[in-house]
Parts: structure tokens; sequence; C-alpha cells
């Protein structure tokens, strides 16, 4: 089947399986290996992707439901330059071995975009889908936080 879709911000298609796992296609089939597979069950947020701006997870999703969505992976969150949640958990030190730093970038951005004001408490509890092993998460919430700041200051 031809699914046609829009991903980073581009016209995309590809020839694939409707049933075919979402991540496994950006992966193998169009070659955005930001996407990371953890779990495979949608339980810790390595292949987190945004579709039409809600964050879900990329290895519960057919690739057929994408058909003419918008898909933002890793590679396309800042465009040109990193996106200020990128930004921030690299100045931070949120990240460390770096399997779940695009799916919390990604999550992470959505929470900015709906939610810019969530206190720590509330950015815990949206982050709750993606698991860091390595980090302990303050200062993946303490970027989150600094990131919010910057966008903050930034619009008109």
């Amino acid at each position: 089947m031809t699914i046609e879709f829009r991903l980073n911000g581009r016209a995309a298609t590809v020839t694939a399986s409707p049933w075919r796992r979402l991540l496994d296609v950006l992966r193998e089939d169009l070659g955005f290996t930001g996407t990371k597979e953890g779990c495979g069950e949608g339980e810790c947020g390595a292949c987190t992707v945004l579709i039409d701006g809600e964050a879900v997870n990329s290895c519960l999703v057919a690739a057929g439901q994408v058909s003419g969505r918008e898909v933002t992976t890793i590679e396309g969150l800042g465009g040109d330059a990193l996106h200020a949640v990128q930004d921030a958990l690299v100045r931070f030190g949120g990240t460390q071995c770096g399997i779940c730093t695009p799916g919390i970038a990604l999550t992470a951005a959505r929470i900015l975009a709906r939610e810019p004001d969530a206190d720590r408490a509330r950015i815990r509890e949206l982050c709750a889908g993606n698991i860091c092993r390595c980090t302990g998460y303050q200062l993946i919430v303490d970027a989150i936080i600094d990131a919010a700041g910057h966008i903050k200051s930034e619009e008109p």
C-alpha cells in the first residue's frame, strides 16, 4: 500500500503494509533512526513521535494510521536548529545513554506547546510514559523548565 503523509514538515510517501509498525517504517524504510525502539510494547516511550502534535508511541501505531497526517520525529523537531528543549537537555546534562532522549524531547516539546506553564509536578506527570534508567529525571525536568522560559521569552 502507498502511504502518503507529512514527515517533519515535508511530503513523504512510502510503500509498506498498512499494518507495519510506524517505528519500523520510520527507521528501516525512511532512515529516520533517531526514533529508538526500547520495549516494543508502548511502555517505555523511547519511540515517541508526534502525530498531529500529539506524543504517541510509534511502536503501537500501524503505518496506515498516519496516512494524510503530520508526523514529527526527533530529526524534524527543531527544523534547521535545535528546538529549545533539545538545547536545554544538552546544556543541563539531561541525557546520558541517549536511548530515551529523542522520546523525552518530543514529549517535552508537546508539553511546552500545550502546557507551557506546567510546574515540576505536572511535568513529571506528563513525562511518566518516558522511562529513563540513567538520569533520575531531575535534570530532564530542569531542562524542560528552562526551555519553557526560553520559549516564553521569544514570544512576541
